[in-house]
């Protein structure tokens, strides 16, 4: 039985301009297992953001096959994309994407909001994903009264809040300094312990080998691939990030 959440066949994308055509992306061949915690390493601007954006489906390969839960992309509607992304997909940024005028808890809620949840559910689900996240007690508080780590914890909540079946994280550290980068780190791989899966993009080695895979992307390519500190250290409730 195929366990995989994600797998792609020889996928490419490439831009095309009236005058100039950039491939962003070659040949990639990959598959993320359920409740496996996958990094996609690799310098700037080699493809990491683009390949999270066609699994995240938010774009579209240009040539390849996709298949998400055992279901060919390429087959949906715009709508059936959407549904699949507000339903099946927790989305992490590396700015947050926090909305200013809302507090920490209707952050969090918004996603529920927009899927007709019961209010009841809601408050229900949004106290418990802040619990976990550490934020319960600044569920009152707005975006500019938190710290840059505090408010990527409300982001992950946010992405966790509607029990998607993967977490796409771009950068989640990107804009925070090292203690922050690190808790927010072992906040992610208490959460893999627990059963998420998580697909991961960085440019950061010490962040990309607490992952339990990675796999390292130049110039579009896949070009290789090994274990990380979450591979060694199986059955672990979170892990020291290296500092």
């Amino acid at each position: 039985m195929d366990r995989s959440l994600i797998r792609l066949n020889e996928v490419g994308k490439v831009f095309r301009t009236d005058e100039v055509e950039t491939r962003a992306l070659c040949g990639i061949s990959l598959t993320v297992g359920r409740g496996e915690f996958l990094s996609i390493a690799g310098p700037s601007g080699c493809g990491k953001t683009t390949l999270l954006s066609i699994l995240g489906l938010l774009d579209s390969p240009t040539e390849g096959e996709y298949l998400f839960d055992g279901e060919s992309v390429a087959a949906l509607s715009a709508r059936a994309r959407a549904n699949i992304r507000n339903r099946s997909i927790g989305f992490i940024f590396q700015t947050f994407n926090l909305i200013g005028d809302l507090t920490v808890f209707d952050n969090v809620e918004l996603p529920l909001t927009y899927r007709e949840t019961p209010s009841r559910e809601r408050r229900h689900r949004v106290r418990t994903v802040l619990e976990r996240v550490g934020m319960a007690d600044r569920e009152n508080h707005f975006p500019s009264q938190l710290s840059g780590g505090q408010q990527q914890r409300v982001a992950v909540a946010r992405a966790m809040v509607g029990e998607p079946l993967i977490l796409l994280a771009d950068e989640p550290t990107g804009n925070l300094d090292s203690g922050n980068g690190g808790a927010v780190m072992d906040l992610l791989g208490e959460l893999h312990a627990q059963g998420a899966t998580i697909c991961m993009v960085t440019h950061d080695p010490r962040y990309a080998h607490v992952a339990e895979r990675t796999v390292h992307l130049f110039d579009g390519r896949l070009v290789a691939e090994g274990e990380g500190l979450a591979a060694s250290q199986p059955g672990e409730r979170g892990f020291e990030v290296p500092r």
